[in-house]
């Protein structure tokens, strides 16, 4: 009997340029779950608003929001952190929890195109 070789773990997809455009177009490939979510943002914060200032912190919400919805297995870690933290009754470990999420946010915003 021989040994079948493991499936290959899914590699996340490299972040894409940073644009709107370009952004816009790797969500709706790879996570289009966002795809409503960022296109309703968009209208709203820029779009509607005709003010372009507010693209550099449009641009950072969903910059992480893709990268980590790119990789399947750390935005089911994320969504399980958080709802840990929101079905906690230990303030201290809601609070830990929810530090967690944020270094893991933070850290996904230091992501360059193609990483």
């Amino acid at each position: 009997m021989t040994a079948h070789p493991a499936e290959p773990a899914p590699v996340a997809p490299p972040m894409p340029e940073r644009t709107p455009k370009a952004l816009r177009e790797a969500i709706a490939q790879n996570a289009p779950q966002l795809l409503p979510d960022f296109d309703e943002h968009w209208k709203w914060a820029v779009a509607d608003a005709y003010d372009i200032s507010t693209v550099p912190a449009f641009m950072a919400r969903w910059w992480g929001e893709y990268a980590i919805a790119r990789d399947p297995k750390l935005d089911a870690h994320v969504n399980g952190l958080e709802r840990r933290a929101a079905e906690s009754t230990d303030l201290a470990e809601a609070r830990a929890i929810l530090e967690e999420v944020s270094h893991i946010r933070y850290q996904v915003q230091r992501l360059e195109p193609g990483q």
